[in-house]
């Protein structure tokens, strides 16, 4: 079934779980998140991201997400990730999509507000929800997002007090929030800012979001939790599972595309439960 954010992230920050968002750009990866979910009996994120459309155009995705969704015996957000152009964002709400992060970040803060504002109004219309994001979560080299590789990243973590601010205005019903992740593989381990989450955490009631969360260990994702962050971003670690599990099959000998598709199916469902295992922590 068809669910938006508040449906699932509001459950999740009042009895201190997460729910995993994970990108999936074709129908392998869709159905390996979607079985995960089930089996669990667990709501899911599934969506893509603006950056992602060159593997998976967005008409394209949204022709086997919205159906997969729809017979899935699990609530399924549909969310389109860092919408980086209010037109991709208006397109991906008339295709069904039922949450849409509009990425704003890079913009001034005045800005941020003003253009977040104006889509989460639209996108309440369509009974869909919108993620924010505030301060900038920085880029590791190789990451799907690009170049934008951060040397000093604190100076882009979210300030708490403006973060109040910007909910208050802008209306979203979740939070993207810079506390030390990056998106991409890690060469070196990350340092979260505990605190920082847990003082944004007291000071509003709108879910927190965790971005670039594929290569942090589990003793972090706990914490985070436990600090306050009710949603968790993650692709890079089901992406690299999928194709070791192709590279794998290849190297034994098999040689059609539909000898891997399976193969390629489960080991996007293995990874991705094994996130879910850890987000959820027995608390559902």
């Amino acid at each position: 079934m068809i669910a938006n954010l508040n449906d699932v992230l509001l459950p999740a920050r009042k009895n201190k779980y997460a729910v995993g968002l994970f990108n999936a750009v074709n129908m392998e990866m869709g159905r390996g998140i979607i079985r995960a979910a089930e089996e669990m009996q667990i709501p899911v994120i599934v969506g893509t991201a603006e950056v992602l459309l060159p593997y998976g155009p967005l008409d394209e995705v949204a022709w086997f997400l919205v159906p997969l969704a729809q017979k899935a015996k699990v609530p399924v957000v549909i969310h389109y990730d860092h919408g980086l152009t209010f037109e991709k964002c208006i397109q991906a709400l008339k295709l069904g999509f039922s949450s849409i992060m509009y990425d704003c970040s890079t913009d001034t803060y005045e800005e941020n507000v003003r253009k977040v504002k104006e889509l989460t109004y639209i996108a309440h219309q369509f009974g869909a929800t919108v993620e924010g994001e505030l301060g900038h979560v920085g880029d590791n080299e190789g990451s799907a997002e690009g170049k934008n590789h951060l040397e000093d990243p604190t100076a882009f973590y979210t300030d708490p007090e403006q973060a109040r601010d910007y909910v208050d205005r802008t209306g979203v019903d979740a939070l993207a929030i810079a506390v030390g992740t990056a998106h991409g593989a890690y060469k070196l381990a990350p340092k979260l800012d505990f605190a920082r989450i847990e003082k944004i955490a007291s000071s509003i009631n709108t879910p927190l979001v965790l971005h670039g969360g594929s290569g942090l260990s589990d003793e972090d994702f706990k914490r985070a939790i436990s600090c306050g962050i009710s949603k968790i971003n993650i692709f890079t670690d089901i992406n690299v599972a999928g194709a070791m599990a192709c590279k794998k099959a290849l190297e034994n000998g098999v040689t059609c595309s539909t000898d891997l598709i399976p193969l390629q199916t489960e080991a996007i469902y293995q990874a991705t439960r094994k996130k879910m295992e850890l987000f959820v922590c027995d608390r559902i």
